[in-house]
This record gives structure tokens, C-alpha cells and sequence, in this order.
């Protein structure tokens, strides 16, 4: 048996099938994946995502010491609620996990990082933090609900009410505010206009039933899956991990090399800047029939490739992949991807995301 959100007894009430992520127990839908994932991009969908941590740094040097942990600068934070996306890497330019770091006050910053690699996150922060003088602060008491889709804000006006949807309304993305007990961010991870809620965790179930009487649709982790692929979003542990560099990952543009800057894993990366990348993370299209699958291989004539997420795309009813390939593939080009042994599929080499805000940006 897995962990728990404090949900979980509304997922079973709900008819999900549960199965383990990243050591929680986690619906995986409630009946229907392809209808998630549908009712996401036309309507709204609700995720239990407490399973990502929450957790808090607060010192003096509290930005000092994310400036030298993480591999964008969040010297860019200035106004309070703003939130910066970005990798937090080992000493040789690998990536530990991706995360979303909000600014709260000058020595008080909010991270939520992944389920899989939180433990090995807070232990990483509790490493270097006597050095900056600044507390570590897990927050296990809160819960974490998204809330996405083109009719996400209107749908929860009945919940969090007038006034406090005006206020989160008014954000721009990554911008969070506090309403009450609520933490509330113009954030998600399905290529969607949304929010999600970091709330207490005595909160949560009154918040999902709300959410779901006014007609948000419970979705989990199959649609949050197909969904993320199409806006071209990373997964951490597939599309990025320890082996490989943000260069290699698709997220070189959450690297800020700020001059004098000294963060973890920066000169690793810069002698592989010199050297010259060898791969890079790029969108993979299926040109006939099939489902593209993680770990699968393409040949390009430029060489060798693997794909490191791959399924059936609802919303263009198309096999899609991220796939890490030669650097000198280029968008357009077409590939061989061996579907099992003996047998090929052309596909072709695009760039990503193919879906945002519900409209297809690639060319089928």
C-alpha cells in the first residue's frame, strides 16, 4: 500500500481505478480516460495533485541560496506571488527534478516539487542550507488541487466565490495569490488555461466536492499523461533525469547563465555548451496508424534516437512522442520509429507543443 492524499476515499467513492506513482496511491481515471481528457480541453477537469510537495525555504539568505541551487535565477522574482519554473541539477549538470519555485517575501519562497524525487529533494536542500543559515520547511499539512480547462474560472465561482475568483482571475500565469487559507496559482500542467490550490489539507475534501457539484470533472493521472504530452511538457524520470542535462531536455530556455552567478551544476554545463550538444528533446508525429510508446527507437539519417514519452493523442487522433534525437535533426524531417522488433513506422520530427489552449499547432 502507497501513500494516501487525503482524497483518497473521494476517488474510491467516485469509482477510480487506483495505482501506484511515485509510491502514492493515485486514480488513474474514474471510468474513462479519453472522456478526461476531452472534458479537460472543452470544459474543465478536476486533479488531486497533493502528492506533490510543498515545501517552504525562510531566512535571510533564502535567495542566495536558490540562486545557487537552481538553474534559473530567481533574482527575476520581484513582485510577491510571482513563480519561476526551472530545474535544480547535480554537480554534473543532471537534472534532480523540475520544479516551480513562488516568491513570498525576501526570506520566505514557496517550491513544489515532483512526488518521485521529493524526498531526495528536501534531503538535497537540507544539504546546503546551514550554509545559507535558512530553515527547510516541509509542509505535509497541505493539499494540492488543479483545476483546468477553458471553463475552469467560471465553474468555480460557486466555490471560492466572487470576489476571490475576481482576484485570481486578474493573475497572469505564474502569478499566486493567498486567499484566506488558500494558495491560489495561475499554474497547471495540461497546455490549459487553469489554477491550481494549495490548501490545508482539512480543506481538501469540502474543496473537491465543491469543484465537482459545480461541474468540474474529477480526471486523473492517464488524462494529466495525454494531456501534458500534447502542450510538450516534460515528465519527470522519462523526458529528463539525472542522466541528462535541461540542454538535452527541451528546457535550455530555464537555464539563466547570470554573469557571476555560481548555482550547482552551471559548469557542467557550460563545457557541454563549448563541446557542442550532441542531442536534443523534440516532438515526434506518427504519420499512419499506431501508438508511439517511451523507450521506443527511431532511426533518422542522422542517426539513432529514443522516444521518451509517447501515447495516442485524443485531441489529434494521432500517435505523439517527445523523443531525444540527433542535434542535427531537424523539424520537418521524417523518421523510422521500430514499433517492436521487425516492424517500422514513418513518423515525423515536429516541434512541440502540438496542442495549447485547445487549438492543434502542428501540421497533420
Amino acid at each position: 500500500m502507497g501513500r494516501r492524499t487525503p482524497l483518497y476515499a473521494e476517488h474510491l467513492r467516485a469509482g477510480a481505478k487506483m495505482v501506484d506513482f511515485g509510491g502514492w496511491d493515485m486514480p488513474l481515471h474514474y471510468g474513462s480516460q479519453l472522456a478526461e481528457h476531452h472534458q479537460v480541453r472543452r470544459s474543465a477537469g478536476l486533479f488531486d495533485v497533493s502528492h506533490m510537495r510543498t515545501v517552504e525555504i525562510k531566512g535571510a539568505q533564502a535567495r542566495p541560496f536558490l540562486r545557487h541551487l537552481l538553474a534559473n535565477d530567481v533574482n527575476k522574482l520581484k513582485m510577491a506571488g510571482k513563480a519561476l519554473y526551472g530545474c535544480l541539477l547535480n554537480e554534473e549538470g543532471g537534472v534532480r527534478d523540475d520544479l516551480i519555485t513562488y516568491f513570498l517575501a525576501e526570506d520566505w519562497f514557496r517550491i513544489v516539487v515532483n512526488a518521485g524525487p521529493g524526498e531526495q529533494d528536501i534531503a538535497w536542500f537540507c544539504q546546503h542550507a546551514q550554509a545559507f543559515g535558512v530553515d527547510v520547511i516541509p509542509r505535509p499539512e497541505l493539499a494540492m488541487l488543479a483545476v483546468q480547462g477553458p471553463e475552469a474560472f467560471r465553474r468555480a465561482e460557486t466555490v471560492l466565490g466572487a470576489r476571490t475568483l475576481q482576484t485570481l482571475t486578474a493573475l497572469k500565469p505564474f502569478q499566486a495569490v493567498f486567499a484566506g487559507d488558500l494558495f491560489l496559482a495561475r499554474t497547471g500542467y495540461t497546455g490549459e488555461d487553469g489554477f491550481e490550490v494549495i490548501a490545508p489539507a482539512d480543506q481538501a475534501v469540502s474543496l473537491w466536492q465543491g469543484f465537482v457539484a459545480a461541474g468540474i470533472t474529477p480526471a486523473g493521472l492517464g488524462a494529466r499523461d495525454t494531456l501534458r504530452l500534447e502542450a510538450g511538457m516534460n515528465l519527470y524520470g522519462h523526458d529528463m533525469d539525472t542522466m541528462v542535462t535541461p540542454w538535452e531536455s527541451g528546457l535550455g530556455w530555464t537555464v539563466a547563465l547570470s554573469e557571476g552567478r555560481d548555482f550547482i551544476g552551471r559548469a557542467a554545463l557550460e563545457r557541454q555548451l563549448a563541446a557542442g550538444l550532441a542531442r536534443k528533446l523534440t516532438g515526434l508525429l506518427l504519420l499512419g496508424p499506431g501508438v508511439l510508446r517511451s523507450g521506443q527507437r527511431l532511426y533518422s539519417v542522422h542517426g539513432e534516437g529514443v522516444l521518451t514519452s509517447g501515447s495516442f493523442s485524443p485531441t489529434l487522433e494521432r500517435g505523439i512522442a517527445l523523443a531525444r534525437v540527433p542535434s542535427a535533426a531537424a523539424t520537418g524531417e521524417e523518421c523510422d520509429v521500430e514499433m517492436r522488433p521487425g516492424r517500422t513506422a514513418r513518423a515525423r520530427i515536429v516541434a512541440v507543443p502540438f496542442v495549447r489552449n485547445g487549438r492543434i499547432l502542428v501540421d497533420l
